[in-house]
């Protein structure tokens, strides 16, 4: 998997919602409170917008306080350890309002759902119902199931879902940005990943339903967009294929549309429409994409690109299927096509399955030779049932990992900071996502490069483009004031 886990947040509105109803007069669910709460990669998050929608059509209305809930749903990652442990400390939470509330619902989905399937059920009393990542369609027979007092598991993996005809419901957006799944699934099979087994194989989503899912964000006041994928730059449809995965556009040719493709309808909607995508393989990172990228301005310029290693031997046992040359190479065409204004990030694994000293200063020698504007950075979790738990000792210590990590995430510093400092008395184009978290006279943005961007608010509002000269910087975030 290349969309590795970077953060634990809960989806928290500031107010409960009612949800759109569907016709009819009796419905079993309706009036029903429902509270979700989303870990994990961005794909997480963009499942439960999903869901939501699954869920309004069934009557529910959503709820930002857990205690008020009828059914609490937990959209898991399980892409570390330290991922399940936060699930199931939130859990020890939710049991204590079950005791208060004896007919609450408390349902488990995603990643870890599928790792574990009833093991949940029997290790977690308070969990009634598991979800699968492709069984979402099937919730409400699953609470319909525990309301007749049985527990319910859909965890089947589909080779078809992707839920193209699922309009999802933006319940804690700003109205300004905004996820967009592409495709499901990863075929990769990295020997520490656990996401191709708890995502199941590749697919790629209709790119009409894509490119309408699109418009409509734009036509109603979103700004960005960001194409989501385990791995986008392997996105392609077939039409001749297509039909029986619930395709509901039909094409004169049985052109295949690829990633590159893709970026750019989706880039045509409007120049105004900024169009953001996460995560590219470097196998899979071709030119033609860096040449779309450079054709339309309003792409982003910004690429996540996974390395998680600068060394041949552990790449390999990473099953990368690239080699240091290789992502080298890649990283070359990115700064010839592209140019140094393109910012550069990636991931980074500390400690893997019998690295070296030697080994580990490679990765910090190809982070040298990279200097990436910035990195999320872990050090290696033995996660079971991937190839790398089943071939390889995990035989490096805790304590020479976070030594390790702390070496690469000091080196990444040091990098983050240079580009900042660059950045200072450059003037760059920002969308304005929020107030500051630091105060309300604030506004904070990103520029295309991804760069977080804090200035004084002035006239200006939530949603707006504005020119803002950078002034001052740390390692994370620029500072500066608008132009005219």
């Amino acid at each position: 998997m290349n969309m590795e886990q970077k953060t634990f947040i809960s989806t928290h509105g500031s107010a409960a919602k009612s949800l759109p109803k569907p016709p009819g007069t009796h419905n079993p669910l309706l009036h029903r409170k429902l509270y979700i709460e989303s870990y994990g990669c961005q794909m997480n998050f963009s499942d439960s917008e999903i869901v939501a929608s699954i869920m309004a059509q069934q009557g529910f209305v959503f709820t930002d306080q857990y205690h008020e809930a009828d059914l609490i749903l937990i959209n898991t990652c399980a892409i570390r350890d330290k991922a399940e442990q936060t699930i199931r400390n939130r859990l020890l939470v939710f049991n204590q309002q079950k005791i208060k509330q004896p007919d609450l619902i408390v349902g488990i989905l995603g990643c870890m759902a599928e790792r574990l399937k009833t093991q949940l059920l029997e290790e977690e009393k308070v969990v009634d119902l598991i979800a699968g990542p492709d069984a979402y369609r099937d919730l409400p027979r699953l609470i319909s199931q525990v309301d007749q007092g049985h527990k319910a598991v859909n965890t089947f993996l589909s080779k078809e879902e992707t839920y193209a005809d699922i309009a999802p419901i933006r319940l804690h957006s700003s109205g300004v940005t905004a996820f967009i799944s592409i495709m499901r699934g990863c075929n990769n099979m990295c020997s520490f990943c656990i996401v191709p087994f708890t995502r199941g194989r590749e697919r790629s989503r209709d790119p009409y339903s894509i490119v309408q899912e699109a418009k409509k964000l734009f036509e109603v006041g979103y700004k960005e967009i960001t194409l989501l994928g385990q791995n986008v730059d392997s996105y392609s449809w077939n039409p001749s294929i297509s039909t029986a995965a619930g395709s509901q556009h039909h094409t004169s040719s049985d052109q295949v549309i690829h990633f590159s493709q893709l970026l750019a309808m989706v880039a045509e909607i409007d120049p105004n429409l900024r169009v953001r995508f996460s995560t590219s393989h470097p196998k899979d990172m071709t030119d033609k994409v860096l040449y779309t990228m450079k054709a339309y301005h309003n792409i982003c310029k910004h690429i996540h690109l996974p390395v998680q290693s600068g060394n041949n031997r552990i790449l390999k046992l990473m099953n990368r299927t690239y080699d240091r040359a290789w992502y080298m190479e890649r990283i070359h065409a990115i700064r010839n096509i592209l140019g140094p204004s393109c910012s550069i990030s990636s991931d980074m694994i500390a400690g893997f399955c019998s690295e070296t000293e030697e080994e580990h200063a490679d990765t910090l020698s190809l982070m040298d030779c990279v200097q990436y504007d910035f990195s999320f950075m872990f050090y290696y979790s033995e996660r079971p049932g991937t190839l790398a738990a089943r071939k390889y000792p995990d035989d490096l210590s805790e304590a020479v990992k976070k030594r390790r990590l702390s070496e690469i995430i000091a080196k990444q510093r040091e990098h983050a900071l240079m580009h900042n400092q660059k950045s200072i008395n450059q003037v760059y184009q920002v969308l304005i996502e929020k107030c500051s978290k630091k105060s309300e006279a604030f506004f904070q943005g990103r520029t295309s490069q991804n760069k977080i961007v804090v200035f004084p608010k002035g006239t200006y509002k939530i949603g707006d483009y504005v020119d803002v000269e950078i002034t001052n910087c740390n390692a994370a975030t620029l500072f500066g004031t608008v132009v005219s």
